[in-house]
């Protein structure tokens, strides 16, 4: 039996479960460096000699990878395990920073492509769905919590990443001009290659399901059955896609992450045109939409798991409509209720993306819901291409009609409001799904009993109940590390990030 095979990870009906959610943290924080891609922007357009739209496009590559991937990739994830799958996704993650590290040094720019779009953003989308639904296994009486910790790391990602990059750009070129950074940009790479190889690898070896007798103390699956449009069933992912509820609930989240992105896109030139802020503190209200993104994928996750998915995306579609219209009216009239507004909305941006794996959950069951979060992220990717395309044409067009400041921005505005209204109805439509999608309990008992197997399978092979038990120790210690580096890492993000957001109001 391999280390890496799904039987291999079968914890122990005792296990703590709360050893788990350092691993799913881990993959997270360093694959969500995806979101601090912008600091490379200006030193990739200096070296390569290029434009924005040019430069831009790795960004975009790598997001839509991860819809394509996730979808691609999902029924794999579900029968290899969440193991290696994790070493998969980091070996193409990491294979894409040491690509794009030769495409810097040679100057090739296809190479950058090649390595951070298209082999990273492969990674990407397996390393974004495997502790995903491997948490909501751990977590049935709670996922709403599992996921919102898992995802809360993707937001986090880029609050390390941020700061951290620059000042490895800093320290390896010899200083902070653009010429030092752009020095700076290949060791840069190598180094963050080297970082995230070795939390990936330490998440991999964390990372365990768990045993089909096992149940969180006092938990009785019954209970669990009461929010709207949850299902008792088990859905299978090939028959996900032919409900009317998938296609409804891809709506749903492509009119959410659209509207975000109207924020994200153009956050710091809208502050700075708007308000006249200067550039440093422009990049503190960036700081600060970071901080309501990665809380908002907590805390918004965790209530749905008292209010009901349902009822959750309600609010936010809802809210961000009128917070959308506040903005388009009387948001330029104050910096405090623009960024307010601006910073509510994106916390729900961010609650979008943790509360959706668990929506899946209440709709197809915990069967194959990492195949079905996979496919559903094609909304993403989606997104990630019309949400910046609407919004830049929108910007220039006005721009070339004359507006300046504000105005540049307020018809965008508009048009996100009525982006989340069609969100909004879309939600209301989503009703449980039918006893006829359901996957045979026979076939769903079968998977439960192979897992049972593994977990006996795995204690023989490796000596034993005491071998076993000398293992957990080690597991147990390892985990624990883990959690260190965990916190150490965000605690050190969440302290550069605040230190720029201060500038916003300081300045």
């Amino acid at each position: 039996m391999s280390v890496l095979d799904r039987s291999a990870i079968i914890a122990p009906a005792s296990f703590n479960r709360w050893l788990i959610p350092p691993a799913a943290l881990a993959i997270h924080l360093c694959i969500g460096q995806v979101y601090a891609f912008s600091v490379f922007k200006t030193p990739f357009q200096s070296h390569f000699g290029v434009g924005e739209v040019a430069v831009g496009w790795i960004f975009s590559l790598a997001i839509a990878m991860l819809g394509i991937s996730s979808a691609i990739a999902g029924t794999w994830v579900e029968r290899v395990g969440p193991r290696m799958a994790m070493v998969a996704a980091g070996g193409f993650w990491v294979l894409g920073f040491l690509v794009s590290a030769i495409g810097i040094a040679t100057g090739q720019l296809w190479l950058v492509y090649l390595g951070y779009g298209v082999i990273g953003g492969i990674g990407l989308g397996i390393g974004y769905i495997a502790p995903v639904s491997t948490l909501m296994k751990w977590f049935p009486d709670r996922p709403g919590l599992s996921t919102g910790l898992a995802i809360m790391g993707f937001g986090g990602g880029a609050l390390i990443a941020s700061p951290a990059s620059n000042k490895l750009m800093a320290l390896f070129g010899g200083g902070v001009d653009p010429s030092h950074l752009v020095a700076g940009l290949t060791p840069t790479f190598l180094t963050l290659a080297g970082c995230y190889l070795l939390a990936i690898a330490l998440g991999a070896y964390v990372i365990r399901l768990p045993h089909p007798d096992w149940a969180p103390k006092g938990f009785d699956p019954r209970s669990a059955t009461s929010k709207a449009a949850q299902t008792t069933g088990s859905v299978s992912a090939k028959q996900a896609i032919r409900t009317p509820q998938f296609w409804l609930l891809w709506i749903v989240l492509f009119t959410n992450v659209t509207a975000g992105i109207g924020i994200l896109e153009n956050a710091a030139p809208m502050v700075s045109d708007g308000f006249g802020i200067a550039a440093a503190a422009a990049a503190g209200f960036v700081g600060l939409l970071s901080l309501a993104n990665m809380a908002g994928r907590f805390v918004w996750s965790t209530t749905s798991d008292y209010l009901g998915r349902k009822l959750n995306y309600a609010l936010y579609l809802s809210i961000g409509a009128i917070l959308y219209v506040v903005l388009a009216t009387v948001g330029s009239a104050s910096l405090a209720i623009f960024v307010l507004s601006a910073l509510v909305i994106i916390s729900f941006y961010g609650g979008g993306f943790s509360t959706v794996p668990a929506y899946l959950k209440d709709l197809f069951g915990v069967y194959q819901v990492g195949a079905i979060h996979g496919r559903l992220l094609t909304a993403w990717a989606a997104a990630g291409i019309a949400g910046p395309l609407l919004v830049n044409s929108i910007v220039e067009s006005q721009a070339a009609a004359g507006h300046s400041g504000m105005d540049l921005y307020k018809l965008s505005m508009w048009l996100m409001a009525g982006i989340l209204a069609v969100g909004f109805v879309a939600n209301l439509l989503i009703r449980a799904v039918k006893p006829s999608h359901f996957e045979d309990e026979a076939v769903v008992a079968q998977k439960k009993e192979a897992d049972r197997a593994g977990a006996h399978e795995a204690i023989s092979s490796n000596g034993g109940a005491e071998a076993q038990a000398k293992a957990g120790a080690t597991h147990t210690a390892a985990a624990g590390v883990l959690a260190v580096l965990v916190v150490a890492a965000l605690a050190y993000g969440l302290v550069e990030t605040a230190i720029r957001a201060v500038a916003l109001f300081t300045a």
